[in-house]
């Protein structure tokens, strides 16, 4: 799949794509975002027996559907009613590059540790990419979401595509030299939609020189996608991060209001079906 994307294969041409070759990313973007309660994220996930990767892919899925979902229907004459109806097109092909450090010691490690022989702490980070598949529909159950999220994420984790990814830039890199391996690697993200991350943060609060830290935003620049979506967990709160070139995403603070309002019908779904009270979250 990713020579494929590498070569050929696009995903379709939505108002997320822009329609057209993205580029060097080095154009101007806008960066908004929106906290919301780390709690909720996980009472869903307690309630659904699944990860906290499952339930932020699963409330972008249902938040990306409802801001699609609206954007095509911009055109129709009666705006209000058209947000209620379905104005997707079928068959969607919508991906979303996922960079993921495969270095098999990971973290911070000392200086003696890594300079030692036979050490397993290696130097710089190691990097592949999984293309994740956003299945974009509007959904009666809005627990569908999270569950498409989890059917998604489990048969990447049994893919080993990062492992993959790495070493065909690797081989292509010692085949053919640092531009050809540049170039394969910027055609990956040219030919799908945004960006998506998920970071786990402090679980306590850290602050500078005595100034405490109240919550962290951080996002990337110099991505060609039109939109990055991040997630940034800190003790109990969890920081959305939109990254959006503008004129591909012209009001990325409605796209942080279809996240946060998902966020809250998958909530309310898990509370109403009694898989979890809404009192009940648990710090795992």
């Amino acid at each position: 799949m990713f020579v494929a994307t590498a070569l050929f294969l696009k995903d379709t041409v939505t108002p997320l794509s822009g329609g057209q070759e993205k580029g060097d990313g080095l154009g101007s973007r806008r960066f908004v975002y929106r906290t919301v309660s780390l709690d909720d994220i996980k009472l869903i996930k307690n309630g659904m027996k699944t990860t906290i990767n499952d339930v932020v892919m699963g409330v972008s899925l249902a938040g990306l559907s409802r801001y699609l979902n609206r954007r095509y229907g911009e055109d129709k004459e009666d705006k209000g009613a058209t947000e209620k109806k379905n104005n997707l097109p079928k068959n969607i092909r919508l991906r979303a590059t996922l960079l993921m450090n495969i270095r098999p010691s990971p973290g911070i490690h000392a200086l003696a540790d890594m300079m030692e022989k036979g050490s397993k702490a290696k130097w710089g980070n190691w990097i592949g990419s999984v293309l994740l598949p956003f299945v974009i529909a509007l959904r009666d159950d809005p627990l569908d979401y999270v569950r498409q999220a989890k059917a998604t994420i489990d048969r990447k984790k049994h893919s080993r595509e990062a492992i993959f990814t790495f070493f065909i830039i690797k081989m292509v890199l010692k085949l053919f030299g640092i531009k050809a391996a540049a170039f394969l690697y910027h055609r990956v993200p040219n030919h799908t939609t945004m960006c998506f991350s998920n970071i786990i943060g402090p679980v306590e609060e850290i602050g500078f020189y005595g100034h405490p830290m109240v919550f962290l935003a951080p996002s990337v620049y110099g991505q060609p996608h039109g939109l990055m979506i991040h997630f940034q967990s800190y003790i109990n709160k969890m920081t959305l991060v939109l990254s959006v070139k503008e004129e591909i995403v012209p009001d990325p603070h409605q796209l942080c209001n279809d996240l946060e309002e998902s966020l809250k019908l998958i909530k309310d779904a898990v509370i109403a079906k009694g898989l979890v009270e809404e009192n009940s979250t648990k710090s795992t």
